[in-house]
């Protein structure tokens, strides 16, 4: 009988099995049906023999089983997750807040990067959480009431300042400010800077015969070069209404120097034509700057007839009998309402004058000032009369809006 192939030949050729039929046991024996043809016999082949190189069947098998047992097909992120997370991603290159459904753009908000430049966020985004995580990214304390209870007013307003606090004359690109106005002009209405660095001074060399450094100590002479002029800012910021400035120089350490608290003429020009084109400039605040009565009266010639100012601050200063004569004369051209000359030279009877044709004055301040007694009486006196006046408007608004109508609107004072 010829030898048969097992079907294990068929399965795997490397490693066949021949049996040859023992013809002892089948010779000569036919079946009562008939002669059969021989049946190949199956021998069952191991595990070990299917594969000669167990190694790589262990790392087949490690590939195709997945490392997280718990891994399925239901926790696959959505496509529009997928779409989010692409947008955050890429949101400087392709802001695309506008275009989104509200749901989403509150998903994209709160998880963009503080740190976007603000060429693609200040006239894109409104949310205030947005602008709330960037404030006290970049400030450990956060007074919030002190800006309209904007937290996006608050960035700009602080970030403004913290730029005109570090401008450096004549090293200073003035870019750096005036590029921030497109940005910041429809949210900045206060500015606050305590901090005017003058420029940079190379330190003179003393000749023989010249005074020591003790010697010249109290002299104050101006730099060639002024402090930052806040013309094209003040102008550029259509919502402005508060002004506070202090030109005086903090930290300044063993580099103390007189003229670097020094409010100099052409800082006085520049500043006065400034206020006087803001019409929107309901506070102005100049104070610990040295303001004498030649600088106090050029700032006040530049605030008569202001159409809505209504509190200055000129504090702390140095102003005597010819700026208070100046402030008189502001008192009866202006709506002043809050008045602060704290810390002053004499002025009283100047003052007063001012005070008897005033109907608008409520608060006047003249702490720490050479002011007579019977001065800061009269003066007592006509605040108590104005604020009466504005207690009955208030009470009977009708009755006075009649009286001013009677009097012609040449008359009013309200």
């Amino acid at each position: 009988m010829q030898d048969t192939v097992t079907t294990s030949a068929l399965l795997d050729p490397s490693h066949s099995s021949v049996s040859t039929q023992d013809k002892s046991s089948t010779g000569g024996h036919t079946s009562s049906t008939g002669p059969q043809p021989s049946k190949p016999s199956i021998t069952p082949v191991s595990a070990k023999s299917r594969n000669p190189h167990p190694g790589a069947n262990f790392h087949r098998m490690r590939r195709i089983i997945a490392e997280d047992p718990e891994w399925s097909l239901a926790i696959v992120p959505l496509l529009t997750e997928l779409c989010i997370q692409h947008i955050i991603k890429n949101f400087q290159n392709n802001p695309i807040l506008k275009q989104m459904l509200p749901e989403h753009q509150q998903k994209v908000l709160n998880h963009l990067s503080p740190d976007l430049p603000l060429a693609v966020t200040a006239n894109l985004i409104d949310n205030e959480n947005y602008w709330l995580r960037c404030c006290m990214q970049r400030w450990p304390v956060c007074h919030v009431a002190h800006h309209g209870g904007s937290w996006k007013r608050m960035f700009f307003e602080r970030h403004l300042e913290n730029l005109l606090k570090h401008f450096i004359p004549g090293t200073t690109d003035p870019a750096v400010i005036l590029d921030l106005l497109p940005l910041c002009r429809n949210y900045v209405r206060r500015v606050h800077v305590d901090q005017f660095l003058p420029p940079v001074q190379l330190p003179a060399q003393l000749r023989p015969g010249d005074q020591s450094d003790s010697g010249s100590e109290g002299e104050m002479e101006e730099p060639t070069v002024d402090h930052y002029q806040l013309g094209d800012l003040v102008a550029g910021l259509s919502h402005l209404e508060e002004l506070d400035l202090v030109y005086d120089v903090k930290d300044c350490g063993m580099n103390f120097e007189w003229n670097l608290f020094l409010f100099t003429y052409r800082d006085c020009h520049s500043l006065a034509a400034a206020i006087k084109a803001c019409h929107t400039l309901k506070i102005f605040k100049l104070t610990r700057s040295k303001v004498d009565d030649d600088k106090a009266r050029i700032i006040i010639r530049s605030l008569l007839d202001h159409p809505v100012l209504e509190e200055l601050d000129l504090s702390h200063n140095l102003i005597g009998d010819r700026g208070a004569r100046g402030a008189a004369k502001l008192l009866s051209h202006s709506r002043l309402r809050v008045l602060n000359l704290a810390n002053n030279q004499d002025g009283g009877k100047q003052l007063l004058e001012g005070m008897s044709d005033n109907k608008t004055l409520l608060e006047f301040d003249l702490r720490l000032s050479d002011v007579a007694q019977e001065s800061e009486y009269l003066i007592g006196q006509a605040l108590h009369a104005n604020r009466e006046a504005a207690r009955q408007r208030a009470l009977n608004p009708s009755h006075f809006m009649s009286t001013i109508t009677a009097n012609g609107p040449e008359n009013s004072v309200g």
